[in-house]
Order: C-alpha cells, then sequence, then structure tokens
C-alpha cells in the first residue's frame, strides 16, 4: 500500500471529494499515442475546478474574498499509460488543514477502472499584494470550521 499524500490527525473531518470524466484528446497524446506526462496537471485540474464548483472555493470564489491561491507544489506518480480517446475518471480529494492551504489527492482511473495515475497538489493562500497569509482567511477559516462541524460534506 502507498503512503498517503497528506497525513490524517484523528479529529480531521472525512475529506471532500468529487469526480469529474472526460476523453483524452488527441492533442494530449505523444508519438506513442499514449497520454503525454505533463498533461496529468491539467486532468487534475479538472478535478480541482469541480470541487471548486461543488464547494464554493473556487479560484473566482477564493478570489472576490481577496485571497489568491497558486500551486505551491504538484506532484504525480504514474502507474498505467492513457491512450487517445480513453474516457478517464478523475477523482479530486480534499483534505482538510488547520493550515492557510488546500491540500487535494487526485485519482486518474483508466476505461476499465484501474488507477492510472495518483497525486496532489498544495495550495498556499496569498492577499492580492501577494503576501502569505500565516493564518486561515476569514473566508477559508469559516468554510473550514463548517467542514469540522459536519456541515459540509
Amino acid at each position: 500500500m502507498k503512503k498517503p499524500y497528506f497525513k490524517k490527525n484523528p479529529h480531521d473531518p472525512a475529506p471532500l471529494t468529487g469526480s469529474v470524466k472526460r476523453s483524452i484528446r488527441f492533442e494530449e497524446v505523444d508519438m506513442l499515442t499514449i497520454a503525454w506526462h505533463g498533461h496529468y496537471t491539467s486532468f487534475f485540474e479538472d478535478a480541482r475546478v469541480h470541487l471548486g464548483q461543488r464547494y464554493g472555493l473556487g479560484y473566482m470564489d477564493l478570489f472576490g474574498q481577496g485571497i489568491l491561491a497558486p500551486i505551491k507544489t504538484a506532484h504525480v506518480d504514474f502507474i498505467r499509460p492513457l491512450k487517445f480517446m480513453d474516457e478517464i475518471t478523475i477523482q479530486g480529494i480534499l483534505h482538510y488543514s488547520e493550515a492557510s492551504r488546500i491540500n487535494s489527492e487526485y485519482i486518474i482511473k483508466n476505461p476499465q477502472g484501474k488507477i492510472a495515475a495518483t497525486g496532489y497538489t498544495v495550495q498556499m493562500m496569498l492577499n492580492t499584494d501577494y503576501e502569505l497569509h500565516l493564518t486561515q482567511p476569514n473566508f477559508y477559516k469559516h468554510f473550514c470550521d463548517q467542514w469540522k462541524a459536519g456541515k459540509i460534506k
């Protein structure tokens, strides 16, 4: 079994999840007809956007609150190749954190339902002057408080 990407504390709420489906396009494959490794973070983005829309944490939701959330870290573990026209499922998993960051994990499955890749991203929260929030901004703190209280699932 693989090591978890994010450490879970016993009092953390359950992760929030969502999935999207999409097909591998011709422009995303290399001359071997497999999805080029550089596109996997874009696949992650599809799930991240879905999670943001589902839970009110999209880029524009955050920006409207004066919060910028650029990617600090992105990691991909490649397991099986994806091919042109494969319909894939990308599961996004939002992990709770007390810090001023968004921890997201991803699982990409091929048409047979087998895991093709996993990975994660970490987004840091900045103000509009590009300064790091040392504590959770009020908007995100309220979201996390609601999540921890079981009001968001």
